[in-house]
Parts: C-alpha cells; sequence; structure tokens
C-alpha cells in the first residue's frame, strides 16, 4: 500500500487535511470515504477500512471534515451542509488530480451526507452507509441535556467521546432542514446498507429507514455484533472485504 499525506481547498477555502491510500498495483476504482461525526480520516474504522480496500485494487481518499483534525476551520461554525460541501469539494479533487470516486463509503452521520451528496456526484457507480441514521437530525440526542441550552444562549460546550465541543444554535437549525429520503429514493446508484443490530448509537431502525426508501439495486448486510464504531479489526476488515465484493459487481 502507498501512503500519501495532502491537502486540498474546502468548500469555504479552508485547507483540509487528507490522506490517499493506493494499492501498490494497478488502481481499479478510487473510493471516497467519509468520516464519523466528530471522528476524523485516522479512526481506526477508517483507516482500516482504506488499507483492506487498497488490497482488492481500490484507492480510497479520506480527510478530516473542517474544523477537525489537521484541517483548517472551526468546528462551531460547521453544520452538515458544510459536510456535505466537503464531500463535493473532495470529489473534485479526485476528479481533477487522479479520477472521480466511484464508490462512496460513508460511517456514521458521515454515511448521511454521502447520501445526500451521492446525487452530485455522477461518476459514483456504489453508495456505502455503515451504521448510518436515515436522519441527520438523530445525532442531536448525543447533545442530552444541552440541547436546550444550545437553544436557549446561542450555543453550549458538549462532551462527545470524552472531548469538548462548542455546538450553536445554527447547527440545530441546519441539521433539521435536511431530509434525505426523497434523495435516497431518486440515487439511480448501487446502494449497501451495512448495520450492527445491536448498535446503541444508531439504531437498525435506521438501516430499515434507508433501505425501504432506496429502490434497487439495494443491498442490506448484517454486521453482527460490532460496535458502531468498528473497533474491532475483524469488524473493520469484514466491512472493507465485503465493500470490495460487492462494489465489484457495479464497476463496470
Amino acid at each position: 500500500m502507498r501512503a500519501e499525506r495532502l491537502d486540498f481547498p474546502g468548500a469555504n477555502g479552508q485547507k483540509l487535511a487528507a490522506r490517499l491510500d493506493s494499492p501498490e498495483t494497478a488502481i481499479k476504482a478510487y473510493a471516497l470515504f467519509a468520516h464519523c461525526f466528530t471522528c476524523g480520516k485516522d479512526v481506526f474504522a477508517a483507516s482500516r477500512i482504506a488499507q483492506a480496500l487498497t488490497d482488492h485494487g481500490i484507492a480510497v481518499l479520506r480527510f478530516d471534515f473542517t474544523g477537525l483534525g489537521a484541517s483548517e476551520g472551526e468546528f462551531a461554525n460547521t453544520n452538515f451542509s458544510s459536510n456535505i460541501a466537503d464531500l463535493l469539494a473532495a470529489a473534485d479533487f479526485l476528479r481533477q488530480e487522479h479520477q472521480a470516486p466511484r464508490i462512496l463509503i460513508g460511517h456514521s452521520l458521515g454515511g448521511a451526507a454521502t447520501l445526500a451528496v451521492a446525487g452530485n456526484v455522477p461518476e459514483a457507480q456504489a453508495v456505502v452507509t455503515i451504521a448510518a441514521p436515515s436522519d441527520p437530525g438523530h445525532v442531536t440526542h448525543l447533545f442530552g441535556e444541552q440541547i436546550d441550552s444550545i437553544t436557549a444562549e446561542g450555543e453550549a460546550v458538549v462532551q462527545l467521546a470524552g472531548r469538548p465541543f462548542r455546538i450553536k444554535r445554527q447547527f440545530l437549525e441546519d441539521v433539521a432542514e435536511h431530509s434525505l429520503r426523497s434523495k435516497i429514493g431518486a440515487l439511480r446508484k448501487a446502494l449497501l446498507v451495512m448495520h450492527a443490530p445491536g448498535d446503541a448509537t444508531v439504531g437498525i431502525n435506521n438501516a430499515l429507514d434507508i433501505f425501504s426508501a432506496a429502490k434497487h439495486p439495494k443491498s442490506y448486510i448484517s454486521l453482527d455484533t460490532a460496535d458502531h464504531l468498528l473497533s474491532k479489526r475483524e469488524d473493520a476488515v469484514y466491512v472493507a472485504n465485503l465493500i470490495a465484493a460487492w462494489s465489484s459487481r457495479y464497476l463496470v
């Protein structure tokens, strides 16, 4: 595997830190990976999946959304709309520098953003969601009792995965404006929904909602006992191998 650290301009001009993992052999296709909420491109699941996909000849671009990881910008000023814009910028970067992504992969809220953006990436033939919410507004349950403070005071510091993040009212307002059902129904791309039935962060009913809204070709794969973040190596590798096998049918 060849790994390249790079950056490209995001939707608002800030530099977004990225990593391109490529196979040593010929590249069959490029994939674009969107990480989970407040995570980053180097989160365990993203790195394991990218590494495993290169074994199947698939190059993977993963990047830090604006305000996260090594990317520029202020996280508090971002929202679901800016995530979508960053994904489009990443697809444009691949299109200009290498080849447009033919596989779009999104984990958790990144999966919701991937569903929202897929229709604007015409070259993409296969879309994969991993533990994704069917409604981006689902993420607000992570804010708990702080939602009232955010609404009343305009912002509040929320602890997410043991780290503090400043969440503004504009985030809540933006995420409430997005509905994915019509976009899922209009995908006109192969869709693979992957979800663990015991996911305690994003319930399995979300997978059912996404799957029922989509038209064929569509597939569902249960991730059995995997946790939301795919923290076990064997779960991440299992996901990557299935994505490679499933997508090969559509990379024509």
